[in-house]
């Protein structure tokens, strides 16, 4: 079934782009047109973010407008998650003297943490024509700027755990949120007559965070850090690129 949706998918985008550069010929001049871009980025944690979290995989949207001037302009949201955290002894209260967690019934239950987040990043880029086989493509700069969350999911899976359901469970997340700016460069291709528009280059993200809890019930008797923290990330990015144009008006012929 997933196979087919995304063959649908697929083939919906393909008729989609084959349309829109039937109506335009991108190797004659700079065509200003819609960007609209579905992109995917694996992040490598470092700062403060390195202490809490490994690799982390970024899934987002982009939708934009590329100028008459090669300008870029546009709005990103991105998603991101992992499966590695860092942080140890989160549940170690929890744990009796079996090393099990049980929950309300007295069964061993399963507790997973996992990292999750999302930002979004008003962009302005620059697509540079070097190395281009048309004046829509070549070298693509950018340059956002946003809002950042981040914070830890814990699920318990089929289990009630009382201690960290619910609210409770605000008391281990390391809720952590600021302002986001990030930086992009790479290559950017409007094909001249294929639906295959991509852009793929490495990006660098920083994020100027607080953490938002009041206390950590891990370790209630330290006071949570209220000092600014510097989470950054860099890694390579790729995008499947949707130009959708404007329709070519109509001629008219009078004798």
């Amino acid at each position: 079934m997933k196979t087919a949706i995304y063959a649908l998918i697929f083939s919906c985008f393909t008729m989609v782009s084959s349309h829109v550069h039937a109506q335009r010929n991108v190797r004659d001049s700079i065509i200003p047109t819609t960007w609209l871009i579905v992109h995917y980025a694996g992040g490598i944690p470092n700062g403060d973010l390195a202490d809490r979290y490994g690799y982390l995989s970024h899934v987002g949207v982009f939708a934009g407008y590329k100028t008459r001037r090669n300008w870029v302009f546009g709005i990103d949201g991105n998603f991101m998650f992992g499966s590695k955290v860092r942080l140890t002894g989160l549940f170690d209260h929890l744990v009796d003297s079996k090393g099990n967690i049980t929950d309300q019934n007295g069964d061993v239950s399963t507790v997973r943490v996992m990292p999750r987040g999302f930002y979004t990043n008003v962009v302005v880029g620059k697509v540079l024509h070097i190395l281009s086989p048309n004046p829509n493509s070549g070298v693509y700069v950018n340059f956002g700027v946003g809002y950042l969350l981040h914070k830890l999911r814990v699920e318990t899976q089929d289990h009630v755990v009382p201690q960290i359901e619910l609210d409770y469970r605000k008391g281990y997340d390391r809720l952590t949120t600021g302002i986001n700016t990030s930086q992009f460069i790479g290559y950017a291709l409007m094909a001249d007559d294929s639906p295959i528009n991509f852009y793929a280059g490495f990006f660098a993200q920083q994020g100027f965070t607080h953490n938002r809890r009041t206390i950590n019930f891990d370790s209630p008797e330290i006071p949570v850090s209220t000092a600014l923290r510097l989470d950054l990330q860099y890694g390579f990015k790729v995008g499947w690129m949707i130009p959708v144009y404007q329709r070519k008006p109509k001629e008219f012929y009078f004798d």
